[in-house]
């Protein structure tokens, strides 16, 4: 029987590839093998090619990972990681080759491929002091100026940008408005935007974005309010969904529009995933809301049991909101500790949520910090975690953790308009995600978190790779 031709509206483009012509032009062809393999102290290590033979019908006792590419189902946006205060202030005390090491890891042609940027509007934790804009009280916004981030942020983005080219996509999150705007007059432990303030606050964002793109540097979108629902020690600001759509529909969404930003993606929510689909159907139930929200974004806090995160949260809500892109917009690990720098399990938390995520719809993914020194920080409210890369102040050395080299399987070869295609795992050990790049090459990221090496077939349409998938590996093959 010939199968069926599926296509598939996928946010903006029509994909209609047959799986058969597919293999017409690749059976028995050989695909690339990058393995980081904890182990044998491999990272992201060139480990040849392997071959694509004959396999009908597997058995229930194969493992198999099976991809077909006759499914479509969304683009990538990007892959990245937010330049903060902290991880720009511990750049700049860095030597210059050092710093120059670092651009290249993340941006550079030969690093791991980051094309997103978030920062902060206004202080964050991991800021070293709480900061503004403007004056107390300038409701006018007259006194409006960025020249704190000048000395650190900003040049650390525009590094960044320059090295990321034409697919730099930038985007920030506010914390806390000024204290003089919110109820507890603190930028600290939660509080609200005073009614009063609402249309000053929405006129902030668009100072904001003319003061980033006066020093050149392209504001691609902004989510509404950084974790909404958490009243923490540090800044913070506290939105029901009610009060986010209405601050969306009656100031923020027509301020942007009206000053010709109907183009800045906004995105919602920007918090866990145990409430992102209340959230989205609460906030976006008004089409008047809704028409200013491009899309979702959420973190992966919901739960200190890092196996146990709400994945299928992030499927309802993108079936509910197919017109919507889901955002990852930030993830880390707390606590931290210089002596387990070194831990698999920090690559495997990172490996775990990215591939579970793309497998739910999401479409942009965002790393929290990309650099913190040596004690976790700076943090001026002392909520030390970890980053991708940590660098010692003090000797100049910069560690790489298995975080780098685990989210690198993935943003390293799966570029920017990437589609995901169909595909599944028969075993519980492996986790893994599919993407076509714009030029047909076809990327498979496979990661086994178990204590078992694992003999495994990548399947596709009657053809299949066997590859070997050691214990607390990732791997990704490119075909």
């Amino acid at each position: 029987m010939k199968r069926l031709v599926v296509s598939c509206l996928v946010i903006g483009i029509t994909v209609n590839v047959h799986a058969q012509d597919y293999w017409k032009k690749n059976a028995g062809k050989t695909a690339k093998l990058i393995l980081t393999n904890a182990k044998a102290n491999e990272k992201m290590a060139d480990k040849g090619m392997v071959t694509f033979e004959k396999m009908d019908q597997p058995k229930e006792t194969d493992a198999c990972i099976f991809v077909d590419p006759d499914f479509k189902y969304q683009k990538l946006i990007g892959i990245g990681g937010a330049i903060t205060d902290a991880s720009a202030e511990t750049f700049y005390k860095l030597p210059k080759n050092k710093q120059k090491e670092i651009i290249e890891a993340y941006y550079g042609k030969n690093g791991l491929g980051y094309t997103v940027v978030r920062t902060n509007m206004n202080s964050c934790d991991f800021s070293s002091d709480s900061y503004t804009y403007v004056d107390e009280n300038d409701t006018s916004l007259r006194s409006f100026n960025v020249a704190h981030d000048e000395q650190y942020k900003i040049p650390m983005i525009k590094e960044a940008q320059k090295s990321i080219g034409k697919d730099f996509t930038f985007y920030f999150s506010p914390w806390s408005p000024p204290a003089w705007m919110k109820s507890n007059k603190s930028m600290l432990k939660g509080g609200r935007l005073e009614n009063a303030f609402y249309q000053t606050w929405a006129d902030y964002y668009i100072r904001f974005i003319k003061e980033y793109e006066k020093r050149g540097i392209k504001v691609w979108g902004l989510t509404v309010q950084n974790e909404p629902m958490a009243t923490q020690t540090w800044e913070s600001c506290i939105y029901t969904a009610q009060e986010e759509g209405e601050f969306l529909k009656n100031n923020l969404g027509p301020t942007l529009w009206k000053n010709g930003f109907k183009d800045k993606k906004v995105m919602i929510w920007d918090h866990n995933r145990d409430l992102i689909y209340q959230r989205a159907t609460t906030t976006l139930s008004d089409p008047e809301t809704s028409k200013y929200a491009a899309g979702i974004g959420y973190h992966w806090y919901e739960t200190w049991n890092n196996k146990t995160q709400l994945f299928d949260n992030l499927a309802e809500t993108q079936r509910a909101f197919p017109d919507k892109f889901l955002a990852f917009t930030e993830g880390c690990k707390e606590q931290f500790d210089l002596s387990k720098i070194y831990d698999v399990k920090l690559g495997e938390l990172y490996g775990r949520n990215m591939l579970n995520d793309f497998n739910k719809g999401t479409a942009l993914w965002t790393d929290w910090n990309v650099l913190l020194d040596e004690t976790g920080g700076p943090n001026h409210v002392g909520n030390f975690c970890f980053a991708p890369i940590i660098a010692d102040t003090k000797t100049g050395e910069v560690h790489y953790t298995y975080e780098y080299y685990y989210v690198g399987h993935v943003s390293k070869y799966i570029k920017p308009n990437a589609v995901r295609i169909g595909s599944s795992s028969n075993r519980i050990a492996l986790t893994s995600t599919t993407f076509m790049n714009q030029n047909g090459q076809l990327v498979t990221v496979i990661m086994n978190d178990s204590d078992n090496d694992i003999d495994a077939n990548l399947w596709i349409e009657g053809m299949a790779a066997k590859l070997n998938a050691p214990a607390h590996s990732i791997q990704t093959v490119i075909l």
